[in-house]
């Protein structure tokens, strides 16, 4: 334990080690500078570093008194050296996030404490805690090692009490967006809402969340709208994990924002079933609502059904045509790589996105992040084939498919995300004037282009593990086939056990 005294603390979110989609558009995580917001209110000076929006400066970070690192799992590896660095010049350093909350000891080879779970009601009593010099052990979701070097790990932490008890938080704390935050923050983050009651198999959400929604009153939304729009936001993001949750609340909320004509540019995460509700869509047109981010994740039905999405691919095709009667951008998200799943699986996907005119998408890769019902089945199956957790990115393959070999996967889903974002897409909605849809394509086209030729290593080495792994299982059948003509030569039909002296 510490006995210097905690005044300075600054969060840092690591930059992630690839470039993908939204890179040139960086929305932070809300969890550190909420954090950091917290620690304000209590008279601490707190700020925060997010590499995406701007480097660190080590000289001030150095003069920090405590440190805190955020991190999810293909962030882990940049974390654990920032965090190892201050380790060894003497500033305490805790973590959080998903997966230090599930690699918790892991992570304590890196960091002095990890904070498990949500961190809002107890990141105050815990930083009082370091400066009291005792009472870690009553911090709920703390672990850390005792004098003995033993690792303690005090009671779960309960979900947040009260999410609408949460401050604004306050972008100026972050470096880089102390005097303007609008100019570097195209797009601000707005939570209405945590947790999700849906379980698909390959999601983190409701483990670290759980599964009953928890929402912010209206007034407490409108209030964080206002006072960001009169610092200059023009779009917003609802960084709920589902905006339409809640039908109802979620159409009094958009009658609100349209009554006291609070309607910046927005986008949120939706489900598909969001499109059955035409008073909701006419709210959603009306109070300025861009695009949607959905996760249609197959056109594969028996893929749907494996990922526990209690939908089908007549719901997805009925939800992109209403978004799309109501003037609204689709994001669409996919997920390859289901024991189900195959290449023409991929190639279906690829021409079902062209054929309804998805404005963008992300092809992305199944991956077992830490803490999933998916990273336990696929342990157990010994199918995990990297701990790599930078390639934890839902670009890279780390685990063993079924149906594919792990290059077919790989290269298959590269060349998926190129040929949706192809010089052809964009020219066809130029001849439109499809302006936006337009803009996006090319970005992508930029973007994907640019991550395949970052990775065409990691490309290869899919190719050359699986040719390798072809080459071992011809070997051994090789090697199976040569013995089992020898024992017949022989005329042995097998191997008696010889008796043991021993009864």
């Amino acid at each position: 334990m510490t006995t210097r005294p905690i005044k300075k603390i600054i969060f840092i979110e690591a930059k992630p080690s690839d470039v993908h989609i939204f890179t040139r558009v960086p929305i932070p995580r809300l969890g550190t500078i909420l954090l950091a917001t917290l620690l304000k209110q209590q008279g601490y000076d707190a700020k925060c570093y997010v590499e995406t929006i701007d480097e660190l400066d080590l000289e001030d970070i150095m003069t920090a008194d405590a440190v805190g690192i955020s991190s999810i799992s293909s962030t882990t590896p940049r974390s654990y050296e920032i965090a190892k660095l201050l380790k060894e010049a003497g500033i305490p350093v805790f973590m959080g996030g998903a997966h230090v909350t599930y690699m918790t000891e892991e992570a304590l080879e890196y960091c002095d404490y990890v904070l498990r779970g949500e961190a809002d009601d107890t990141i105050v009593p815990f930083i009082d805690a370091l400066n009291a010099g005792e009472g870690l052990e009553d911090v709920a979701g703390l672990s850390f090692r005792d004098t003995d070097g033993e690792i303690k790990h005090n009671k779960t932490v309960s979900y947040c009490k009260d999410i609408d008890a949460l401050p604004i938080p306050d972008f100026t704390l972050v470096h880089g967006l102390e005097l303007n935050v609008s100019k570097k923050l195209p797009i601000t983050p707005i939570m209405t809402s945590r947790g999700c009651p849906y379980d698909c198999s390959f999601c983190s959400v409701t483990k670290m969340f759980g599964h009953k929604y928890r929402f912010r009153e209206k007034e407490t939304v409108l209030a964080e709208i206002k006072h960001h729009m009169d610092n200059g936001t023009k779009w917003v993001f609802f960084y709920d994990d589902n905006f339409t949750a809640d039908r109802e609340r979620t159409k009094e909320l958009l009658e609100a924002m349209i009554e006291r004509g609070l309607t910046p540019k927005w986008s949120a995460q939706v489900r598909v079933e969001t499109a059955k509700d035409t008073e909701l869509m006419a709210l959603m047109q009306k109070s300025g609502c861009h695009t949607v981010y959905v996760g249609f994740e197959s056109v594969n039905p028996a893929t749907l059904e494996a990922y526990n999405k209690k939908q089908s691919v007549s719901d997805i095709e009925h939800c992109i045509e209403s978004f799309h009667d109501y003037g609204v951008n689709i994001h669409g998200m996919f997920v390859f790589g289901s024991d189900l799943d195959t290449i023409d699986t991929i190639h279906e996907t690829v021409h079902f996105a062209k054929k309804n005119n998805i404005e963008s998408v992300q092809f992305l890769i199944l991956t077992p992040l830490v803490g999933t019902t998916l990273y336990h089945d696929l342990l157990k199956e010994d199918r995990i084939i990297s701990r790599d957790w930078t390639l934890y990115d839902a670009h890279h393959v780390v685990f063993k498919p079924k149906l594919m070999t792990y290059y077919e996967l790989q290269y298959e889903t590269t060349k998926a995300t190129k040929a949706f974002y192809s010089r052809w897409q964009i020219i066809k909605r130029a001849i439109k004037f499809d302006i936006w849809p337009m803009i996006i394509k090319a970005y992508g086209r930029r973007m994907s282009r640019q991550w395949a030729d970052q990775n065409a290593y990691f490309i290869e080495y899919t190719r050359s593990i699986t040719n390798a792994g072809k080459v071992l299982e011809l070997a051994a059948r090789k090697s199976a086939e040569d013995i089992k003509e020898r024992l017949t030569k022989l005329k042995i039909k097998g191997f008696r056990r010889p008796q043991s002296d021993h009864k």
